[in-house]
């Protein structure tokens, strides 16, 4: 059997096609990343226009490249939630489309488990049970996962995703987009103790929850000062709205940046091992865009050295947005559960109760 996934939770554009033995027959992404440069972060609006533009090619050169047709499909995926509801809703609605057309059943993928799901489809066998931890630009995710298709929310961001702050203090330091990346590339030169920022939540092992919120505070007013509005010229910002103050030394930013990306790692890593704790699982899977954070990985493969577990990440293609994730539909179609022409997107964040605090 084969399946067509799709993903347009973002920025990106993704379509591949996979069989039900995992063997991924073809996979294309159409970045995004050139077009919000110039706006130093995703603008909703405009990634949906994109998506509008490269839904169909992105599918259609998929396809090509599996060398099938629709008619040889067992069924589409589509990622349907969270995300940015406009991108949302021009993957659902390609995806009702050709299922229409070509008679096929829809499967809903949710963009989070997917991301935890890459992990089985790397390791090439079955990682279930196992904490599962999404780190991206949008979401800051702990959950415990009995099985491919039992996934339970134990914690989460309670303001920004780590992600998110990443973005922000990189835009902060002037830091081209996007902002992720190159903070991390900035950080090497640094040196991570040389600023003792805060980690919320570090130490209050009763919640499985992040904050990165006063982090983010507290590094701008290491760069501005206190009681000071306006940061230092910011590199993504359109030249009319960047502000006057001289710009700090590059020894500067590179050692704010790398004690920034120590304190969140530090975060991160704790709370996953505060949950392997707590469910009592002696596997850690980790996804999302920050996941290709080499100091994350080096950090998690430490941690699980010197407390015994098993850890699986995905290798970097794997972490950012793409339609291979989107397979774990593949378990959804093997348990019956397909969706009718009546579904719809959730773009925000799950709510469901966290017993795992």
């Amino acid at each position: 059997m084969l399946l067509l996934t799709i993903e347009t939770t973002c920025d990106e554009t993704a379509a591949a096609v996979i069989s039900d033995q995992l063997e991924v027959l073809s996979s294309v992404v159409a970045s995004q990343d050139a077009i919000h440069k110039r706006f130093g972060g995703v603008v909703p609006e405009i990634a949906s226009r994109a998506h509008v533009e490269r839904i169909l090619p992105v599918i259609d050169e998929a396809l090509r490249k599996a060398d099938v047709r629709l008619a040889d499909l067992s069924a589409v995926a589509v990622a349907h939630t969270p995300g940015l509801a406009g991108s949302l809703l021009v993957g659902l609605t390609a995806a009702k489309a050709l299922c229409v057309a070509g008679g096929l059943p829809l499967l809903a993928v949710n963009h989070l488990q997917a991301h935890i799901y890459a992990c089985r489809l790397a390791s090439g066998r079955d990682v279930f049970p196992c904490v599962g931890l999404v780190v991206s630009g949008g979401h800051s995710n702990l959950y415990r996962c009995e099985g491919p298709t039992d996934f339970t929310p134990i914690g989460g961001t309670i303001d920004d995703a780590a992600g998110e702050a990443f973005d922000k203090v990189a835009s902060l330091l002037g830091l081209p987009y996007p902002g992720g990346p190159s903070l991390e590339r900035v950080a090497r030169a640094g040196n991570p103790h040389k600023y003792r920022f805060p980690r919320p939540l570090l130490d209050d092992e009763t919640r499985l929850d992040f904050s990165f919120s006063g982090l983010k505070t507290a590094v701008r007013y290491q760069v501005v000062g206190t009681g000071k509005r306006d940061a230092q010229p910011m590199g993504n910002a359109p030249p009319h709205s960047r502000q006057t103050q001289k710009p700090l030394p590059e020894s500067e930013v590179a050692d704010i940046a790398a004690s920034f990306q120590e304190a969140v790692v530090e975060c991160l890593v704790s709370k996953a091992e505060l949950a392997l704790r707590k469910t009592g699982y002696r596997t850690l899977c980790v996804g999302g865009g920050v996941a290709a954070n080499s100091r994350f990985r080096a950090q998690l493969q430490a941690s699980a050295q010197a407390n015994g577990y098993e850890l699986h990440i995905p290798p970097l293609n794997l972490c950012t947005d793409n339609a291979v994730m989107g397979a774990i539909a593949i378990e959804r179609m093997r348990a019956g559960l397909f969706e009718d022409l009546s579904l719809d997107i959730r773009p925000g964040p799950e709510r469901t109760a966290r017993p795992g605090r």
